[in-house]
């Protein structure tokens, strides 16, 4: 027997050996929350980017536990329910804890996906909350006025045309609104109640205000379980586990490499920096 023959002979001992090990799959779950990502965009969240990370994370074999490191200033409520859905269902099918590990900030619609874990964590310095619900936009009919142009939209139905940011705001567009805006602040604190249920330990109307909180005070509010890293509580409560990493879907032109910058068209150029602006005014919020 030659030497590639001995090697080849050996490899499925190694092999065999490997395969005992348990597995954690780790999923990221890293960015804003929204149901249109940009084509550029590296980091944003939606059921449709992560559906097949995760997917592959609750397939491995030898499965123990499936960890989600999160870091998303929040955004889109829909999309926040979709995935948290779809990881509760995934983690009922496949009968394994699911353990949420809060990165530089998990809030609004990230501690939405947060919750859709057995237990979360996170690092001392984290921010974490912002159980709440905004709405932002401008009003630029001043700004039509100085130009001397004109806006012109045509509607059927007394309610079809609300919040136009090219016309004056009006006070019942905005009773409207905060109206929305209540129905999803108690869906959203709903949800919280369900999945951390007695570990909670502030009053309501703290806890439910929109406020955000280090990793540290986080837990003493019961809004996270523990402070730890994701290898440091994977190490300490499944001892010889193996993580395996589980990246979901970019954009085309991100997996590229290809930036804002040679898009095709200036529309194409506009829409992009326009999102980035968004994404960025997201982030600011906590500082980031």
């Amino acid at each position: 027997m030659n030497a590639v023959d001995r090697l080849v002979a050996r490899l499925p001992l190694v092999g065999d050996r490997v395969d005992k090990s348990p597995v954690v799959s780790v999923v990221r779950l890293h960015g804003v929350i929204t149901p249109t990502p940009s084509p550029v965009n590296r980091g944003s969240i939606s059921l449709n980017t992560v559906e097949s990370a995760l997917t592959k994370a609750f397939s491995q074999e030898r499965l123990v536990a499936v960890a989600l490191a999160i870091n998303s200033p929040g955004g889109a409520p829909t999309q926040s329910a979709l995935v948290a859905e779809r990881i509760r269902e995934l983690a009922s099918k496949k009968k394994v804890p699911v353990l949420a590990f809060c990165e530089d900030v998990v809030a609004s619609g990230g501690y939405w996906l947060a919750c859709a874990a057995d237990e979360i964590y996170a690092h001392r310095t984290s921010l974490v909350g912002s159980i709440g619900v905004i709405s932002a936009g401008f009003g630029l009919n001043g700004l039509l006025e100085r130009f001397g142009v004109e806006r012109r939209v045509y509607t059927a139905g007394s309610r079809k045309l609300r919040l136009d940011p090219f016309r004056p705001e009006k006070a019942e567009d905005v009773r409207w609104l905060e109206g929305l805006q209540a129905e999803l602040h108690g869906q959203f604190v709903d949800w919280v109640r369900q999945r951390r249920g007695n570990l909670l330990s502030a009053p309501a109307d703290e806890l439910f205000s929109g406020e955000v909180w280090i990793g540290a005070t986080a837990a003493e509010l019961g809004l996270v379980d523990g402070i730890g890293s994701v290898r440091d509580i994977v190490t300490m409560k499944f001892p010889g586990a193996v993580l395996v990493f589980a990246e979901p879907r970019r954009p085309l032109l991100a997996r590229l490499g290809v930036g804002a910058t040679v898009l095709g068209s200036p529309a194409e150029r506009l829409l992009a920096a326009v999102d980035a602006v968004e994404q960025r005014a997201t982030w600011s919020r906590f500082g980031l």
